[in-house]
């Protein structure tokens, strides 16, 4: 066999260390950072491509919570309203006053020369407070007024006073009016007389105070409407009243 194709043996000398290996593969390496950075730009892109996070409504929210404290707070105010007035009721046990219309006379009913028709009325009243511990007060601005179907015929007022508890007053009240309709206004009057029953109408609103205990509320006004049935208007006589049906209110 020629010189060389001879085998040479290879010394190998064992207490060399063997040659030091990679742990990971440079390729693998490699393509682990490409992958990485292939993963990042698509992240990248869709953090870009998203809506900033909405910021929660604070003024919103401030809103509807001084809305629901006005609320609550409205709500409990009621409640202690209602329950002063609940308790004030079963204290006091208010009882609307009572009036009634005694008699009627007609002091003077003229047809002027100018066709007006001038009327004076005296009426007198009975004011009664049914309650044990509430006074009232009539207060100045009072109106009081006679009507003939849709005619004033004429007005007055009551004085100012103090009705104590469970008091019975007696009031005069004179009206006195004008109407510039006289000569229609007399006709209609003579031929309702004829019949014997005249209808009137006693209007009354008087503006009063309730006095509970020491305490003086405000002013409420008592509304009502008497209506009268008399049988003639002869002048300077009593005149009788055949029918009274009085309806009273008290409005705040």
């Amino acid at each position: 066999m020629a010189d060389h194709q001879r085998i040479h043996p290879v010394v190998v000398d064992a207490e060399a260390p063997p040659p030091a290996r990679p742990l990971v593969p440079q390729g693998s390496f490699r393509s682990e950072k490409g992958d990485q950075r292939q993963r990042q730009v698509p992240l990248q892109r869709t953090l870009a491509g998203m809506p900033p996070p909405l910021k929660p409504p604070k003024r919103r929210n401030c809103w509807c919570r001084c809305l629901c404290w006005t609320i609550s707070l409205l709500i409990l105010l009621l409640i202690i309203v209602g329950a002063t007035a609940g308790i004030l009721y079963l204290v006091f046990q208010p009882k609307l006053p009572k009036y009634s219309v005694d008699n009627l006379r007609i002091s003077d009913l003229t047809l002027n020369f100018d066709l007006s028709l001038y009327a004076r009325f005296d009426v007198r009243i009975t004011a009664e407070n049914p309650n044990k511990n509430i006074g009232i007060y009539y207060e100045k601005g009072s109106h009081l007024s006679v009507w003939y179907k849709s005619t004033k015929l004429c007005q007055g007022s009551i004085p100012r006073f103090y009705q104590g508890h469970q008091n019975r007053t007696v009031l005069n009240v004179a009206l006195a009016g004008q109407n510039q309709y006289g000569r229609t206004l007399m006709d209609a009057l003579q031929e309702q007389q004829q019949t014997g029953r005249i209808p009137l109408d006693l209007k009354i609103d008087v503006p009063v105070s309730i006095k509970l205990g020491k305490l003086k509320l405000k002013k409420v006004r008592v509304l009502g409407t008497c209506m009268l049935i008399v049988d003639s208007l002869s002048t300077n006589s009593l005149i009788s009243i055949k029918a009274s049906t009085c309806n009273f209110g008290l409005k705040l």
